[in-house]
This record gives C-alpha cells, structure tokens and sequence, in this order.
C-alpha cells in the first residue's frame, strides 16, 4: 500500500528564504501551503540568520513534512554574498535535519529539468508548470514558486535516492 509523504522544498536565501509543502501519493502531487521567510537587512547578520532559523522551524513545526529538499547554491561572482547565501542555505539544511527529516539537495538546473523537462529556463515557465501540475496551487513571489519547484524535483527523485542508499548498503 502507497502512503501519502508530505515534502517541504525550500530555497534559501538571506533575504527570503521560499518554501513550499506538496503531498506525494504515488505519482499524485497534492498542493498543501507555501511562503516565504523574511529576515531583516538592518540586522546584524546572526539575527538575521535566527530570524530565518525561526520563522523555517515554525513552518517544519506547523506542517509536519517526511522530507525536505534544499536548492544548492551556485557560486556567483560576488564571493561575500556567495558566503551569506550559504549560510542562509545551512540553516535551510539544519531546521528540517534538528526535525528529524532527511534532507535531499539539488542544482538549480536539476530542479528547473524536473519541472520544465530542461535544464535552463525562465521563472515564468516554472510557474505555469506549478499551475498544471497542482492546479490549486497558490504562491506569491519567486522564492515561493522556486521552493514549491524543489519539493516536485524531489518528489519525482526519492524513489531513486532510496534505490541507491539501499544499494550503497549492499
């Protein structure tokens, strides 16, 4: 028998960090929630970081999700807000872990292949694919779309990386 698995995507950033919860039976994808997570740029870079610390944990709190997806970061040329973006990215990766969750990770290009069937696209080609895939879907902004996007690339992925830690076992 199948089981429904809640999954939270989410993509981090110091600014806004986007999330998105979808439910997975078999092949189905159910919309449940989605939001973004603000920090406050006249803060000190730790509160920041506890601010996105909080307001994810309050969403991993409130939803109850099996698993988590994380978008990895892609080095930009700008190395000090490459470094802050990885920050924002570790406390993306530590809330769902502190739950509990196996936490998956995914390039940008995997996530927008997943979703869009290539590797390179644009925002507005993630979003209408959100429209037909979960046709209840509702997001406000990039970042919430990009996270509801992270949680299908993993919803259509897990199979496979639970092949493969089995494998990995053997």
């Amino acid at each position: 028998m199948t089981e429904t698995i809640r999954i939270i995507g989410i993509d981090p950033g110091l600014r806004r960090t986007g999330w998105g919860v979808i439910d997975t039976l078999g092949n189905s994808l159910k919309f449940v929630a989605s939001g973004t997570v603000t920090s406050d740029g006249d803060m000190d870079l730790a509160s920041r970081l506890c601010q996105l610390h909080d307001g994810l944990a309050e969403v991993v709190h409130s939803y109850r999700p099996d698993e988590a997806a994380v978008e990895q970061t892609f080095v930009n040329k700008d190395a000090v807000a490459t470094l802050k973006l990885g920050q924002a990215r570790g406390i993306a990766m530590l809330v769902p872990a502190r739950a509990g969750l196996p936490v998956a990770e995914y390039a940008p290009n995997a996530v927008k292949k997943s979703v869009i069937g290539v590797g390179h696209g644009e925002k507005q080609q993630i979003h209408m694919m959100l429209k037909i895939l979960m046709p209840k879907v509702e997001f406000k902004g990039n970042d919430a779309a990009d996270a509801l996007a992270i949680a299908i690339c993993h919803a259509h992925n897990r199979g496979g990386d639970r092949l493969r830690k089995v494998l990995a076992r053997a």
